[in-house]
């Protein structure tokens, strides 16, 4: 199979027209994405102390644990 260069990327084929696909809106599902992600980003200082993803939620767990006890 030929892979297609920018150019012909960036044309569209005979058969369809730009006014067939309606106003292109540049991020419109952002809002939707930025509300469904849990996404954490830790300060410098504090990632150097955890390995991996799995080092930090099993750290969070153990405040939770900890903290729960204390009710």
């Amino acid at each position: 199979m030929k892979k297609a260069n920018s150019q012909d990327m960036d044309e569209l084929k005979p058969e369809y027209r730009r006014t067939d696909f309606g106003e292109l809106v540049r991020g419109k599902h952002a809002n939707r994405a930025s509300e469904e992600t849990n996404v954490v980003v830790l300060e410098p200082d504090v990632a150097e102390a955890f390995p991996n993803d799995k080092a930090v939620n099993d750290a969070l767990r153990g405040l939770l644990r900890v903290n729960h006890g204390s009710d």
